[in-house]
């Protein structure tokens, strides 16, 4: 690493995380520890520390650092959590939460971004991720159990890391009660990043700001 890179990884703690509102000591280590310029693409790789979004391909971005902190602190994770991640994209998202939970799935809809994310995450030895390629919308595909029964999985956690105009029902039936899901929920322009606890198979929002994704297409996200 640089003396440029480790100026611009302290600068992003120290103004745009530790300034602003991410206050949890276990997500600024892991922030400060992933090196984010792994999944910067070449051409950006000078702006990986800067507090905005960066182009990754496919008309797709990874977010900006201040958002991938704070969506990460909401979600009140710990050592036991199974996270399901929608959206992989540069895999910068799914490699923070790998370091806070038991194991991270991961889904997305280009190979081509899921395989590069599996790439930089296998070079970090990140091990305890789970990837999927599919419509994120519809969850994580049931897996058969003895006797050819579909078996849906249930998760401690989820994000989602595109807009949603709702939070899709799949992803509401995979939550586990007590749960949490974090999402941006809107349509065109600025949406809200929404954090919901699951109770008694009632979801009780709250807002925690305004942002800005990309759309997540699928059967219950957007139409393409």
């Amino acid at each position: 690493m640089n003396d440029r890179t480790v100026r611009d990884r302290e600068q992003m703690l120290r103004r745009d995380l530790k300034g602003r509102d991410i206050t949890d000591p276990r997500v600024l280590k892991v922030m400060a520890e992933i090196p984010r310029e792994e999944f910067i693409p070449q051409p950006y790789k000078s702006q990986a520390y800067a507090d905005g979004p960066v182009p990754i391909g496919m008309d797709q971005t990874i977010s900006q650092p201040y958002i991938v902190a704070l969506m990460t602190q909401e979600l009140r994770v710990n050592s036991d959590c199974e996270v399901l991640e929608i959206g992989t994209g540069s895999g910068y998202q799914t490699a923070i939460l790998s370091k806070l939970v038991k194991k991270v799935y991961t889904i997305e809809r280009f190979r081509q971004l899921s395989e590069s994310a599996q790439a930089v995450l296998a070079s970090l030895g990140i091990r305890n991720v789970e990837f999927y390629v599919g419509d994120g919308s519809c969850g994580w595909p049931p897996t058969e159990t003895f006797g050819g029964r579909p078996q849906e999985r249930c998760f401690d956690r989820i994000m989602i890391t595109a807009a949603v105009p709702k939070i899709p029902l799949p992803l509401l039936r995979q939550l586990a009660d007590g749960g949490f899901i974090v999402a941006p929920v809107g349509y065109e322009g600025v949406q809200e990043l929404v954090l919901g606890e699951k109770r008694a198979d009632k979801l009780i929002q709250r807002v925690i700001c305004d942002v800005r994704f990309v759309k997540l297409l699928g059967q219950y996200g957007f139409e393409e």
